[in-house]
């Protein structure tokens, strides 16, 4: 006999135990067992689950993508700007070392117009000295010209290097290397030759004068001494003027303000009148003054 006989035999009372508790383990199975909708429920719970985590990953993966992507473009437009910049300093540097070299060749340019400006200076300044040389020369000639027909007259009737002016010769020392006189060595001057300083005493004849000294005149020598002794003296009166036969003289072609007899001005000369009146140019001065001079005397 074995034991489940024996324990049913030795006590009979479980056996309705025994039953209740075959009875409850067959109700879990049939618990466990007997409801299939609450395990599809799990299922359709854990699918939603898993269906959820899947499209969280999903999209934690598209935003990593998206992110990834994002740090590739930024790398991307970084290293184009870096580019971009290396590109903007190499022309910055370059247009720095064009301007250094533009700014040398401004200053060199500088340099040669200012060197230009001062030989354009020099040279308007040589243009006006040859100017007035030419105006000179050309004055000189004029001089010359008009001086010819009273050589040739003058050779006829007057001495040698002595001019005939309406029907009178005159001897005028125009050259620089004759010396200036006082008034009385250049009136003895005179004399030596049978004649004497010029007495002007009308209006042609201080015209036809003043004309060919002004032609003949030397820019170059101060107003001062460019004068001529004419005959005409205050020295008896101071402000009587007379001729030298003592003739009082009542007008004179006179310079403005003249005669004012600073320091003992007792003689008259006649000066060049460029651009002057021409019956305004005489002036007095003292007659131990060093001027040229003027002689006269009849033809021959």
């Amino acid at each position: 006999m074995d034991d489940r006989t024996y324990n049913r035999l030795s006590y009979p009372e479980d056996s309705s135990n025994d039953c209740s508790l075959t009875a409850n383990e067959d109700e879990q199975v049939s618990l466990s067992l007997g409801k299939p909708g609450a395990l599809v429920n799990h299922r359709k719970v854990l699918t939603v689950i898993l269906s959820v985590l899947a499209g969280i990953l999903l999209a934690v993966n598209v935003g990593l993508g998206v992110h990834y992507r994002n740090l590739t473009d930024r790398d991307r437009i970084i290293k184009d700007i870096n580019a971009e910049v290396a590109k903007l300093q190499q022309a910055y540097k370059t247009a720095i070392d064009t301007k250094i070299e533009l700014r040398k060749e401004l200053a060199q340019e500088a340099i040669q117009q200012q060197q230009s400006k001062w030989e354009l200076e020099h040279q308007k300044t040589t243009n006006a000295d040859y100017q007035k040389e030419t105006e000179k020369l050309l004055m000189q000639i004029t001089g010359l010209r008009s001086h010819i027909p009273l050589l040739k007259e003058g050779c006829r009737h007057c001495l040698p290097g002595w001019n005939l002016i309406k029907s009178m010769c005159y001897y005028i020392p125009f050259s620089e290397n004759i010396p200036r006189r006082p008034w009385e060595e250049s009136r003895e001057y005179c004399k030596n030759f049978g004649a004497d300083l010029i007495e002007i005493n009308s209006r042609e004849k201080q015209l036809a004068i003043g004309n060919l000294i002004t032609s003949y005149h030397n820019p170059s020598v101060q107003y001062s001494a460019s004068g001529f002794w004419i005959g005409a003296r205050d020295v008896d009166e101071e402000g009587v003027w007379r001729g030298l036969d003592g003739t009082q003289i009542h007008e004179g072609f006179w310079n403005t303000g003249e005669p004012n007899n600073q320091g003992n001005e007792d003689c008259a000369a006649v000066y060049p009148h460029p651009n002057k009146n021409p019956f305004k140019n005489w002036n007095d001065a003292p007659c131990s003054h060093y001027l040229k001079w003027i002689c006269e005397k009849e033809p021959n």
